[in-house]
């Protein structure tokens, strides 16, 4: 959740951010420290550069986790979850990464340590994640390597 809450506030936005509202606050932050405005002074533009990343990095986050983007693909999500079985996961800073067999990644975001040591170490690990995780925490798809 600390990812969501510094690209939240990086953008300036609250969890009820609408996806078009959330482009034109995107737009409008790329127009304010675009690289192209600090041509001939190096540190600006350095200090542009970085910033126009983590904008960048930001925006595509919050468009991922958007309730509206959730909605569209809710449909794959549920059918991912119930007849794909895991063919792997990790375990990164809070976030567990789930690959599935149809190719679909998902990273579910702000799992405790202790809920993940909770899924290696039970009898199916598939089974406690459908249980405790995959409806529980928030999550963005990460990939698809079809």
């Amino acid at each position: 959740m600390k990812k969501i809450v510094e690209y939240r506030k990086l953008l300036n936005v609250d969890k009820t951010v609408q996806l078009k509202e959330l482009k034109t606050i995107y737009r409008n932050a790329m127009k304010e420290s675009h690289p192209d405005k600090f041509q001939g002074d190096e540190a600006g533009l350095k200090a542009a550069e970085e910033n126009s990343k983590k904008i960048i990095e930001a925006y595509h986050f919050l468009v991922s986790i958007n309730p509206e983007t959730i909605k569209a693909n809710l449909p794959e999500y549920n059918e991912t979850i119930a007849t794909a079985t895991i063919s792997d996961y990790k375990f990164q800073e809070g976030r567990l990464i789930v690959d599935f067999s149809n190719g679909s990644v998902y990273e579910y975001i702000s799992v405790p340590k202790a809920t993940y040591v909770k899924m290696v170490n039970a009898d199916s690990p598939a089974r406690f994640a459908k249980r405790h995780i995959f409806n529980a925490f928030p999550y963005r798809k990460v990939t698809n390597q079809d």
